[in-house]
């Protein structure tokens, strides 16, 4: 039995991620074929049980690294932002402009939806956390009206994931958008301290 480096093993784990990512933002989840799949990889089906299990396991380390991307992409618009109102306000209106990104659209907000149930329970914990002290910052600075910061994270974060997948599933993206980012904005007026802020 040959043994495997580390790094080896690592290059293997990211070529099956990137030819998945690849293969299923075009054919989607359902239509991919796993023996096309690491046939395409240039690796067996052996070593994608080895590192993913399944199909299934395999689809959860991809939108996990969509995830991940998705992540520091708003946390960029946070830190490039002029004050920390604007920057949170802009955050929410790129996570639903994101939802008619083909590749977003199609794994994250259709496909793991509807085989793996949606984000995985790290990545909601971490977007909550990562809401909540943003919103208890704003509140700290009396921008956001005196709220408990975590349910208004909740709530916030709950309505953005439902937008995002309502946007992500018509055949009128850009019309659904649009009315999203309306009904947003209305929405987030409501929770500061002045309305015409």
């Amino acid at each position: 039995m040959v043994r495997r480096t580390r790094a080896e093993m690592e290059e293997t784990r990211a070529t099956l991620i990137a030819t998945a990512r690849k293969v299923f933002s075009e054919q989607g989840y359902a239509d991919t074929s796993m023996d096309d799949m690491t046939a395409q990889a240039g690796l067996t089906r052996g070593a994608l049980y080895h590192h993913f299990g399944d199909k299934k396991g395999l689809l959860a380390a991809v939108t996990a690294q969509i995830d991940a991307e998705m992540d520091a992409r708003l946390q960029a618009i946070s830190d490039r932002a002029e004050d920390a109102w604007e920057g949170f306000r802009q955050r929410c209106r790129a996570y639903l402009q994101m939802a008619l990104e083909p590749e977003i659209q199609r794994i994250v907000l259709r496909d793991a939806r509807a085989v793996l149930g949606g984000a995985s329970p790290d990545s909601q914990r971490h977007c909550l956390d990562s809401m909540q002290g943003l919103i208890a910052h704003l509140i700290a600075q009396g921008v956001v009206a005196d709220a408990d910061p975590r349910a208004l994270a909740a709530l916030i974060y709950g309505s953005l994931a439902e937008a995002a997948f309502w946007i992500a599933d018509g055949e009128d993206g850009d019309a659904r958008l649009a009315h999203g980012l309306q009904a947003l904005d209305l929405l987030l007026r409501g929770v500061l301290v002045r309305a015409n802020h």
